[in-house]
């Protein structure tokens, strides 16, 4: 791990951090001729990058209801028992984030509120390369399920046989989702986005993938909606002296294991400590079955940040802004006010952030790469939209038409007054309607009063 140590007053700055931040333009482009194939050869096109990403082509990318019933028959009992609470805790948690649609009403008789609709269909991406994660199924469809989504469609790559890991299969029986589609990377959101003859196309995609799953995401944004474009898994743990050295070591590595872009960040005041937890790295990754991984991730990625008080620490974590926080600290919960830009934040040492992974209940979808700064959690409110209500009487229309009008007549927008004009017209005079009646000075109902120029303002 990369170390900086911050003099008194220093403060850390973004830059000195080692995200690669923007995609690549070259893949960019190679998920945009991808999408471009997609759009124009609908399966052909799955057919042919299948074979070429993936190796194999399913007989039929869709798998029937039948195959999912049978996974929940293939797998452990035990993993069966961990799944169903997981999902039951995923599924409670989500259920406190649903809104209601809520009106209101002035004292002139207007009624304003908001009506909140679930998306009618949603999408989401498993990823299936390096490993299957039946978690990501959970934290993904449970949210889409609570919101009220009628069709949830799971794409996932298919493996070697052509077949998708009972693992994967089961998590979606158990977490609801309808319909489910042997196909992966940037082609598999091109047909979520845009659909094929086999697969009906969505109105939200979300779900993690690869550099080009990301990318296709952020192309086909705006033809259907998404949920975030994530990068490499990450984690800042910030340690007083209360903390575990090795049980450090072991939630960095917990992070690394991942990717070898995972960044892992430790941000501490003591750079004795930083040097013990670097050793026990060292023990604990030697018996890693992924040990590969997990060096390259740490060498490559992993910055260790020495500040010179816990108030300088505080501050180079929300510079960070990482996708996980974990404090290990004495008296953690008295430091939460303080973090200003984490995506989840585990309190105290006791809260792994592999519980959160799989079964605490808020979810693992969440903002990588800094994005914390001004992005959310995946949740409920990613599955649902928002219409805004609007309903005048008469008198609520005569007060607020002048104001409307007023406006309008600086913006330049004759019609605007106009609209509004007639409808007082009609108030005021007790007429009906307009029918065969003689408007008069159609002008003066736009705009019954002139504005006064502004004055010119020197700059």
């Amino acid at each position: 791990m990369n170390t900086i140590v911050l003099s008194e007053g220093q403060r850390l700055a973004s830059s000195q951090l080692p995200r690669q931040g923007v995609l690549p333009a070259s893949i960019m482009e190679s998920a945009q001729a991808i999408i471009a194939e997609v759009q124009e050869r609908e399966d052909d096109a799955l057919r042919d990058f299948c074979l070429k990403f993936d190796g194999v082509v399913p007989e039929n990318f869709s798998v029937d209801s039948d195959t999912m019933d049978k996974a929940l028959e293939c797998v452990d009992p035990a993993f069966l028992d961990a799944l169903e609470k997981a999902a039951d805790q995923i599924r409670d948690f989500h259920e406190r984030e649903l809104a209601q649609s809520w009106f209101t009403a002035r004292e002139d008789g207007t009624i304003l509120g908001v009506k909140v609709t679930p998306v009618p269909s949603a999408g989401i991406y498993v990823p299936g390369g390096r490993a299957q994660y039946p978690s990501t199924v959970l934290m993904n469809a449970v949210p889409a399920k609570v919101a009220g989504v009628k069709r949830i469609v799971m794409v996932t790559p298919p493996q070697k046989d052509g077949g998708i890991s009972p693992y994967t299969l089961a998590a979606a029986k158990v977490a609801g989702v309808d319909e489910i589609y042997a196909v992966g990377g940037a082609q598999a959101i091109a047909a979520l986005a845009y659909g094929t003859q086999s697969i009906p196309r969505v109105a939200k995609i979300t779900g993690p993938g690869n550099a080009y799953v990301a990318a296709a995401k952020r192309l086909v944004s705006g033809d259907a909606g998404i949920d975030m474009v994530a990068g490499p898994s990450e984690v800042c743990v910030l340690v007083d002296s209360s903390a575990d050295a090795t049980v450090v070591a072991a939630d960095l590595m917990a992070q690394a294991e991942h990717d070898p872009l995972a960044a892992c960040y430790l941000v501490t005041c003591d750079p004795d400590f930083a040097k013990k937890v670097q050793e026990r790295i060292e023990v604990l990754v030697a018996a890693s079955p992924r040990a590969a991984i997990t060096k390259e991730s740490l060498d490559t990625q992993g910055v260790v940040v020495v500040a010179s008080d816990m108030d300088a620490a505080i501050d180079a974590v929300n510079v960070i802004a990482p996708e996980h926080l974990e404090l290990h600290c004495e008296n953690a919960m008295g430091l939460l006010g303080k973090i200003e830009h984490a995506g989840a934040i585990f309190v105290g040492p006791w809260s792994s952030e592999p519980l959160g992974d799989y079964v605490a209940g808020p979810n693992h979808t969440l903002p990588t790469g800094g994005t914390a700064l001004f992005s959310n959690p995946l949740s409920v409110e990613d599955f649902v939209k928002r219409s805004s209500v609007v309903c005048y009487t008469p008198e609520g229309l005569s007060s607020d038409g002048p104001a409307a009008q007023t406006l309008a007549q600086a913006e330049g927008l004759w019609a605007h007054a106009l609209s509004v004009g007639l409808r007082r017209k009609l108030i005021e005079e007790g007429l009906d309607g307009y029918d065969g009646a003689d408007l008069g000075d159609i002008g003066s109902i736009a705009w019954p009063e002139k504005l006064a120029a502004p004055r010119f303002l020197e700059m």
